[in-house]
């Protein structure tokens, strides 16, 4: 059954222009919205996944007014201990306050750091998490990742998307390129070149995961993606061939 932390809220309503693989310049004033508010689901296997792999995505959509929602499998901690009250957990503590600077909300799906499940009922479980949020697109770790906690969300997700009909838009990301993802070559880009700084504190407020050591990586990786994409900095990402059309945020 879901923890306490694994029921979701409902998420502050934030948001950005939108956009495919290819570069646009945006215009010099920001538009107002002429889009539905989107409902945007980023899921990762720990606290600081999603922030690392999607942090300056999730502030463009933030940006424009869309609701984004930060899934995490667990609470990151180690060892974990489910008998841990919320409110005494640093990393929930830490979360809360990287999704505050995001303009997200944190959610929980209720495993446990290091025992990810999936099985038929995990699969149920997470399935009727995630259709409760009627979400527009999901991105998800790329399964192919040497984290077992990665591979496992990326599964529950799959499943999930499946069970639905694939309604909505899949993209998968990348996490400390080279050390857990691998095999990642994108096929579209979002330009974080406005929105790194605020990733950076994101990833800062995770101050119990060593972000001096594991930021430095990710950093690399996204000045990586920049240079393919012909931005300072960039987030790559692989849409499933199968997926539904969806524009991504827009270059800047």
């Amino acid at each position: 059954m879901l923890s306490q932390t694994s029921l979701l809220g409902t998420t502050v309503a934030v948001g950005l222009p939108l956009a495919t693989s290819a570069a646009e310049p945006m215009p010099s004033q920001p538009l107002p919205m002429t889009r539905p508010k989107l409902k945007v689901v980023v899921t990762g296997g720990h606290p600081g996944d999603p922030e690392y792999g999607c942090g300056g995505t999730i502030a463009r959509y933030t940006g424009l007014g869309h609701e984004v929602l930060l899934l995490y499998l667990n609470r990151g901690e180690w060892p974990e201990n489910p008998l841990l009250e919320d409110a005494k957990s640093v990393r929930i503590a830490e979360a809360r306050k990287a999704c505050e600077i995001l303009k997200a909300r944190p959610a929980y799906a209720g495993q446990l750091n290091g025992a990810a499940i999936v099985d038929p009922a995990h699969y149920e479980q997470f399935h009727r998490l995630l259709e409760a949020e009627r979400p527009s697109v999901v991105f998800t770790h790329w399964p192919i990742d040497n984290h077992a906690d990665h591979r496992a969300i990326s599964l529950l997700v799959y499943e999930a998307w499946l069970r639905m009909d694939k309604k909505f838009a899949l993209y998968y990301y990348e996490v400390s390129n080279g050390e857990d993802t691998v095999q990642f070559t994108p096929t579209h880009y979002v330009d974080i070149t406005g929105t790194e700084q605020q990733k950076r504190l994101a990833c800062y407020a995770h101050a119990s995961q060593s972000p001096d050591k594991f930021y430095a990586l990710q950093e690399r990786v996204t000045r990586m993606r920049g240079i393919e994409s012909g931005h300072k900095e960039a987030e790559g990402y692989i849409r499933h061939v199968q997926s539904p059309d969806f524009e991504l945020p827009m270059a800047s």
